[in-house]
This record gives structure tokens, C-alpha cells and sequence, in this order.
């Protein structure tokens, strides 16, 4: 139960709806017993009445009239069922809502680094499975707890009023019932938390062949995936199935406890019974409030069960909300617009997770309104240096600098707003071609996103689809071809206006007439900007203020056009390969 005490602040938060569902559960529980005197007292009065020569017409206006009774106490109590769930499973589900977004929210505040050394498979698995076991704790497991415990509480009441010692015979079995879940449940606990890591697992699995069906298909991997499948199935399934074992003892004992107590209300009752201690309505009142208590009591495995199984996934939700994101906007962060101006002095970078050494003490200045060219071979340091600019990552030594100001010191979802960036791999949402243009800007107009589609030379293919703007790209842009994908995140960058520019090998995957095109459109519109261009190729229809050639996360050459060529070193060789 430690486990789950975080789940407690929900608790507070819908303290109304918790109490009025335990008090409900309870008036449920009253309901439910009273038929067993109403029972007893019955076949005591009809035995009496017979006994005495009483005809038919006078028995049966009072067996009616019981009827009736324990009729209307039957609704009563189907009634207050139906307010407990009203209460307890709607509060389950409002608090699964509060969970999911809380977890849904880490999930953003985590930074890139995160996202590089975890399974997506496992996200998700904490966001869907683990919530899921965690709301049977929230809502069925105190519902059927505190029903037990009112049925039980009240149904002992009854019968030691009617007999001390037959009630202590009957109820003897019990603690023997209580000892056994005990130690089933300290296995069960054990055993859901590498279930719950195993189907983690399996999820990324599933995630990762869904994902990359095409390469699976285009090497003709499916076996060899079906088998690796197969494999992580198969040992979730024999965890599965051996703790299913495990949770197979309560219900035997549960019905074996019971039976002991049955026995002993028959053999005992009916020994009290002969001696004239208590009636047969006695007797019919103890089997009635047994049979009662049997489904609530055998509930106790099924609640300890969900409990332990929600424990074990809260662990895992704790583990991860308890993360800090190592990037944070700092206190008194600093909000102003920028101009443009960038440092980076002294700069070094290793990747946390493979220990990479990606930039190594560079110095870097770029004036507002520059366009800056970052050549280099792959594992260079090109994108790294786009990461610094966006904190995606903080530097390991030396500082990077916006208008004078350390990065660090920056606000970073007004950072962020301000730099507009094309990543390598060109990520588009399953929408609509528009809404994937708008996503750079929430507030952006319609003619807007068809001037950013316009510059990025998409008019007229998005002309030539079918629902034009309306057109649904598919799942990652599955529906689009490379070019067409790289321009759509090119618009979406476009629509940003910001003061800085970051293109990271943003037109790798067009023609070079399209590449012309796009260079055209954007040259007037990124006048007055501070841009910077990762590639492998030379833009020779633009002309660059700086031309940055990195080699190991260092630089190798710097100047113009005219002053690399000068030097008649990589930059010329990749220039003169590229243009012959």
C-alpha cells in the first residue's frame, strides 16, 4: 500500500465524491443484511403459526406481506449500488483523466536526452497499461473493499446477537483465509512488476515493427520479426500464465473457508438448535448472512490482486514523474525579443548517452541578419551546434550567447518561439497538409499558410491532390514523398517569422530545380534575419556572410566563398566535385 500513497492527493481532490461513495457502499452493505432477520423471524412465525393450527389464509397474508419486504429492501439496496458506482468508478475515471494528463505533461517537460535512452513502447505502455491498474485500485478495488467490510461488519453484528459461540465457530476459518492472501499476495506483487516490464517490452516491439513495416517488407524480414516476437510473446505469456497460477489459489480457498464455516453452522447450529438455544430461523438467519458474506469475503483476493498489481504499476509511474528534466528554464528568466546575434565561445559537447565527444572548444560569432553556411561530413558537429542554439542540449564547457546572454539565463518557451527550425528528419503529424503548415504557428491566417507553402514550393502539388490543403498526410507523411515532406516542414518553419533561422539539411531530398525555386523565394524573405544553414551540399545560388567547415566538432575552415576558394582546401574540393 506504500506504494500507492501517492495516489492519495486524488483522493483529496474528490473527497466528495469518495465519501459520499464509501457512505453509499455502506448503506448498500445495511440493506443487504437486513433480509436475514426478516427471514429468520418468517419461518419462525410461520412454524409457530402452523404449530398452533393456524389455517392458510392466515399464513400467507404474512408470508405476502415479507415478500414484499424484502422485495422493496432488495431495491433499496440495488439503488445504493447504483449511486456507489455513480460515485467511486466515476471518481476512478476522473482520476485516471488527472493521471494521464500529469504523465502526458512529464512527457513534455523531459528533454531530448530523455527520449534518446527510452523505448517509446514503454512510454506508452505507462500512460495506457500502468494507468489502467492503478483506476482498478482508484475505483472497483474500494468499492469492493469497503462493500466487504460493511457486509461483514454488519452480518458478524447479526449473528452475535443471536449466538456468541456459534458465531465464533463460524467466523474461525477466517483469520486461516486472511494468512493465506497475505503470502499469495507477496508473490503476486513480485511477479507484476516484471510482467509489467516485460509487456513494456512487447509494446516497443509492436511500436517498432509497425513503424518500420517498410524496411521489414523490403528486406524481407518478416519471419525473422515474427520470430523475435514470438519470443517476447511468448515469455510474457508464460509470466501471464504463472500468475495466474499464483491468483488461482484465493478462490479455492475462499470456497473451501467458506464451506468450513457452512459446516460448522449446520453441525453446531443444529446442536444448539435440538438444545433449544437458538430456532430454526436462527439457523436459516446464519446460512443466509454466510451465503451473503461468501462473494464479498472471496472479493478480498480479487481487491488484494488489483491492488498489488496497481502498486506495482505506480512504482513505475513514481519512477517516472520523479524525473527531473535536465534542461529547465532558470528563476528570473530573462523574456526579450531577439535580434539575431549569436556566440558560441569556447563551446564543447559529449552525448550523455554514448559519451561522443561532438564539439570540441569552437568559437563561433554571427551577427544579426548573417547567413551562415555549416559544411561538414557526418558525426561532424553540425547538428549539435543547432541543438545549442535551441538548448535542446547544454554545453559541457564554454557558453553559447543570444544578443549578449547566456542561453542559460533564457526563458525557454519564449527561447524556443523565437527560433524557427527544420530538423533533419522531416516529422509531419497525421493531419491535414494545412494544419501541418499551422502547427508553426497557432494564430497564423489562412493566406499565411499558403505564402509559406508558396516559398517552399508546394503550391502546386498541393494543387494536384485531391482535397488540396485538406489532404491527409497519413502517419509520419507516409502518404508524401521525401521532397514533399522536407518542403511541408520547411512552410511550417517559414510561417514562424522568426528572427532566427536553423535549416538542417532541409532540401537533402529535392531536385535541384525545386532547390533553386526555394532558394529564390526565400532570399528576400530572409533579409533582415539570422540564418543558418546545415548541409552537405554548396548553395551556389546564394551567397553566404560565413562558411563554417567543421572536422570533429572543430573548425577546419572559415571565411566567404572567395576566401575558402582561396585556400584550395575542402571547401573548394567539395565545391569544385559538386559544380563539375
Amino acid at each position: 500500500m506504500s506504494k500507492l500513497s501517492s495516489v492519495n492527493k486524488y483522493f483529496i481532490k474528490y473527497k466528495w465524491r469518495l465519501f459520499l461513495g464509501l457512505l453509499f457502499t455502506t448503506v448498500s452493505g445495511k440493506f443487504a443484511v437486513m433480509p436475514g432477520n426478516k427471514i429468520g423471524k418468517i419461518l419462525d412465525d410461520v412454524k409457530q403459526l402452523v404449530d398452533s393450527g393456524a389455517s392458510k389464509e392466515v399464513v400467507m397474508p404474512i408470508v405476502v406481506k415479507t415478500g414484499l419486504v424484502l422485495l422493496g429492501l432488495a431495491l433499496l439496496r440495488g439503488f445504493f449500488m447504483f449511486m456507489t458506482r455513480q460515485t467511486l468508478i466515476v471518481m476512478s475515471r476522473h482520476i485516471e483523466y488527472d493521471q494521464k494528463n500529469e504523465i502526458y505533461n512529464q512527457y513534455q517537460r523531459l528533454n531530448t536526452g530523455f527520449y534518446k535512452s527510452n523505448f517509446t513502447g514503454d512510454l506508452m505502455n505507462r500512460i495506457s497499461e500502468d494507468v489502467s491498474r492503478v483506476r482498478m485500485y482508484t475505483g472497483p478495488s474500494i468499492m469492493y473493499f469497503t462493500n466487504m467490510l460493511a457486509i461483514t461488519t454488519f452480518g458478524v453484528i447479526e449473528m452475535w446477537k443471536v449466538n456468541h459461540i456459534l458465531t465464533i465457530y463460524v467466523l474461525t476459518p477466517l483469520p486461516f483465509l486472511a494468512l493465506s492472501i497475505y503470502y499469495v499476495n507477496r508473490i503476486i506483487f513480485k511477479k507484476s512488476g516484471k510482467i509489467q516490464a516485460q509487456l513494456s517490452g512487447l509494446t516497443t516491439t509492436a511500436q517498432e515493427s509497425f513503424s518500420g513495416i517498410r524496411v521489414i517488407k523490403s528486406f524481407v524480414q518478416e519471419k525473422n520479426m515474427m520470430r523475435f516476437f514470438n519470443e517476447n510473446s511468448e515469455n510474457y505469456r508464460q509470466s501471464s500464465i504463472n500468475l495466474s497460477v499464483t491468483e488461482a489459489v484465493y478462490f479455492p480457498s475462499m470456497n473451501f473457508f467458506i464451506g468450513l464455516s457452512m459446516l460448522s453452522t449446520i453441525l453446531i447450529g443444529g446442536y444448539f438448535t435440538i438444545n433449544g438455544k437458538i430456532t430454526g430461523g436462527d439457523i436459516a438467519k446464519f446460512v443466509f448472512l454466510i451465503n451473503l458474506l461468501m462473494f464479498p469475503i472471496s472479493s478480498i483476493g480479487m481487491v488484494a490482486s488489483m491492488t498489488q498489481r496497481a502498486g506495482a504499476s505506480q512504482k513505475r509511474i513514481d519512477e517516472f514523474l520523479d524525473l527531473e528534466p535536465a534542461i529547465t528554464s532558470p528563476a528570473n528568466a530573462v523574456k526579450q525579443t531577439l535580434k539575431g546575434d549569436v556566440e558560441f565561445s569556447n563551446i564543447s559537447f559529449t552525448y550523455p548517452h554514448t559519451g561522443i565527444n561532438a564539439i570540441q572548444h569552437l568559437s563561433l560569432k554571427i551577427k544579426p541578419g548573417q547567413k551562415v553556411a555549416i559544411i561538414g561530413k557526418t558525426g561532424s558537429g553540425k547538428s549539435t551546434l543547432a541543438h545549442m542554439m535551441l538548448r535542446m542540449y547544454d554545453t559541457t564547457g564554454g557558453e553559447v550567447l543570444l544578443d549578449g546572454v547566456d542561453i542559460k539565463k533564457f526563458d525557454l518557451h519564449d527561447l524556443r518561439r523565437q527560433i524557427a527550425y527544420t530538423p533533419q528528419e522531416a516529422y509531419l503529424f497525421s493531419d491535414t497538409i494545412y494544419n501541418n503548415i499551422k502547427f508553426g504557428k497557432d494564430d497564423a491566417t489562412e493566406a499565411e499558410v499558403k505564402n509559406a507553402a508558396r516559398m517552399a514550393d508546394l503550391e502546386n502539388d498541393i494543387a494536384g491532390m485531391s482535397h488540396g490543403y485538406e489532404t491527409v498526410v497519413g502517419e509520419r507523411g507516409v502518404m508524401l514523398s521525401g521532397g514533399q515532406k522536407q518542403r511541408m516542414v520547411l512552410a511550417r518553419a517559414i510561417i514562424k517569422n522568426s528572427p532566427l533561422l536553423i535549416l538542417d539539411e532541409c532540401l537533402s531530398a529535392v531536385d535541384t530545380q525545386t532547390e533553386k525555386n526555394i532558394l529564390a523565394n526565400l532570399k528576400e524573405f530572409l533579409v533582415d534575419k539570422t540564418t543558418l544553414v546545415i548541409t552537405h551540399r554548396i548553395f551556389t545560388s546564394w551567397t553566404f556572410d560565413q562558411i563554417i567547415v567543421l572536422d570533429d566538432g572543430n573548425i577546419a575552415e572559415q571565411g566567404n566563398h572567395e576566401e575558402l576558394m582561396q585556400l584550395n582546401g575542402r571547401y573548394a574540393q567539395l565545391y569544385i566535385h559538386q559544380t563539375s
